[in-house]
């Protein structure tokens, strides 16, 4: 798939069919997650892959699964129509996007700083490299015929994945990624039109 073909087509989708995905190609897809740019240049990250059912519900445990509409109604930040509806698609299917995917990537980064009060923007360097490797596994899958989505962790889902998986304290999830087979009747959220023209600027603002 051509690289502006993978870019346009990148959906973050919700409902998958029941096919597998080859091993090898699980591989070309983390691989390509450490062409990504880093901060420190050592790509100090490790990819946990889940394909057993079993072990997907042990680790995403802490994960809700019986939130709805009405759950996004009461979140009063939300006004454009827009990004609620967005928001009402996403929330009640945050347990099943994961769970009915064919496999669950979940991205280590190793803390090197409390990035949740860092003492400069230097801080999070480290976190916004994993954030570019997650960017590069994402488009990957895109371009195998894949799809994608993700859920950052909240409360004690972090801690419930340690316990299951054994994953060192000095090391964080940033996400879990859902990977597996669109259903052709999966649901797309509406993207926002953008006018480049109003958005990039050429030698000042």
């Amino acid at each position: 798939m051509d690289f502006y073909e993978a870019v346009n087509n990148r959906r973050s989708i919700r409902n998958f069919t029941d096919e597998k995905i080859p091993e090898e190609t699980i591989k070309r897809i983390v691989e390509a997650a450490y062409k990504a740019p880093a901060n420190d240049h050592f790509r100090d990250w490790h990819y946990i892959v889940i394909t057993d059912k079993d072990k997907m519900r042990e680790v995403i445990d802490g994960v809700p699964k019986n939130l709805n509409e009405k759950d996004v109604d009461n979140m009063t930040f939300i006004s454009d129509p827009e990004q609620k509806r967005a928001y009402q698609i996403a929330v009640p299917m945050q347990y099943r996007m994961l769970i009915d995917a064919a496999a669950i990537i979940i991205p280590l980064m190793k803390k090197k700083c409390d990035i949740l009060h860092p003492s400069s923007l230097s801080d999070l360097n480290c976190y916004a490299s994993v954030w570019c490797s997650i960017e590069n596994l994402w488009l990957a899958a895109v371009a195998e015929g894949y799809a994608c989505n993700l859920r950052i962790p909240l409360g004690d889902e972090e801690s419930i994945a340690r316990k299951v998986l054994g994953f060192p304290e000095n090391y964080m999830i940033p996400c879990f990624i859902g990977v597996g087979k669109a259903t052709e009747d999966a649901v797309k959220t509406k993207q926002i039109d953008i006018n480049i023209d109003e958005l990039l600027h050429w030698e000042k603002f």
